[in-house]
């Protein structure tokens, strides 16, 4: 280990070297490394203005105006109330960043804009852009990082956003304070509700108990997908009463129920032989965590099966977005944090479960899965 310790300090001390750097740049065998290092850091330090230019291409709808085939610049610029100038610049980057791509000009010598590779993915994923406007409040709340995690700011955007990880009475909130956020619950939950059901099979299961499961986007996919499948979502009385009147318009009444309650109080329904907690442990801290797992313990038979599905810190291939991105975003909703796997397994454990399984998912990314048994 000290060994190791002493290469890295070595390393760190010849790369911080500007002469290294240069004839690192400069020598074939390393070029492509060191350029790519270059990049990446690049990448980190211009990060919030990618960002912009995305939301500006979500908040003027060029997706969409563009999923019929590609416009000209002449064409464009009115729709997004800009001078050619202005327009051109954005359409410009968002070429640069594959969100866009030109398609040639029109017969007045025009550039033509079509979408690109992320712009097409954008078009088919709605729930990303209410993901990109809602991050207007995450990047206020980082305009200073350190006052964030210092504590000195005396409320943050997201804190107000998400009214429940503070409040001392969530089951009093209304109607109007959830329906917000559950929205936006509901289409980013049909980003991983595909993943889930691919990853783990509930052909064999009778009843599924979806909990803290806001307007009911996973329950809905797992009852089309399985029919013989009864479902039951419970969440705050608000919220569950939006998710009843969901699944009474969609004519599942018979097979559907929604219960509210406080998590924290309100002993769980019973009868379920499977629940689910989807990206809701990672919300709350350390000993609210683990009461909900007791709780979802409680309403399980022995034998009956947990899902836990999230995000979760030091996934292969997508470290930034568990500590980096969720670390941070948490940190400003003033609760919860992201787990590795091997941390959330311990805290099933301490909750009464057993044979804990992560199962691979097609995106990794967007949700991991742990699936536990009832002790």
């Amino acid at each position: 280990m000290a060994l190791a310790l002493d290469w890295r300090e070595w390393r760190n001390r010849l790369i911080a070297r500007p002469g290294f750097q240069r004839w690192a740049a400069d020598f074939p065998l390393t070029r492509p490394v060191a350029r790519r290092r270059a990049q990446s850091l690049f990448d980190i330090t211009a990060g919030f203005v990618y960002s912009q230019i995305l939301y500006a291409c979500v908040e003027l709808d060029l997706f969409a105006r563009l999923a019929d085939g590609p416009l000209s610049l002449t064409e464009l610029a009115p729709m997004m109330r800009m001078t050619e100038s202005q327009a051109d610049r954005l359409l410009r980057a968002a070429v640069a960043l594959d969100l866009l791509e030109r398609r040639g000009q029109d017969a007045a010598g025009r550039s033509r804009f079509g979408l690109g590779n992320h712009g097409a993915a954008m078009l088919g994923n709605p729930g990303i852009a209410a993901m990109v406007r809602h991050h207007r409040m995450l990047y206020r709340d980082l305009e200073d990082p350190l006052a964030l995690l210092r504590g000195e700011l005396a409320e943050t955007e997201l804190g107000r956003y998400w009214a429940y990880a503070g409040s001392q009475d969530p089951a009093k909130a209304a109607d109007e304070s959830v329906s917000e956020y559950s929205e936006l619950m509901s289409a980013s939950n049909a980003f991983v509700a595909d993943d889930l059901l691919d990853a783990y099979s509930l052909k064999q299961h009778r009843l599924l108990m979806d909990v803290g499961g806001g307007q009911g986007t996973f329950l809905l996919a797992a009852a089309e997908r399985w029919p013989h499948l009864r479902i039951r979502l419970f969440d705050l009385p608000a919220v569950a009463a939006r998710a009843q009147r969901r699944f009474e318009a969609l004519g599942l009444a018979d097979r559907a129920e929604a219960v509210g309650g406080d998590l924290m109080t309100t002993p769980l329904p019973q009868g379920a032989d499977v629940c689910s907690l989807v990206r809701v442990v990672h919300d709350h801290d350390d000993e609210p965590a683990l009461q909900i797992l007791r709780a979802v313990r409680a309403a399980l038979q022995p034998g009956g099966t947990l899902l836990l599905a999230e995000p979760m810190a030091e996934t292969p291939g997508a470290e930034p977005i568990g500590d980096a991105y969720f670390g941070l975003y948490l940190w400003a909703m003033g609760s919860g944090r992201p787990r590795p796997p091997r941390e959330l397994k311990a805290m099933l454990r301490e909750a009464g479960f057993g044979r804990i399984r992560l199962i691979r998912t097609r995106r990794p990314m967007q949700a991991r899965l742990l699936v536990a048994t009832a002790a």
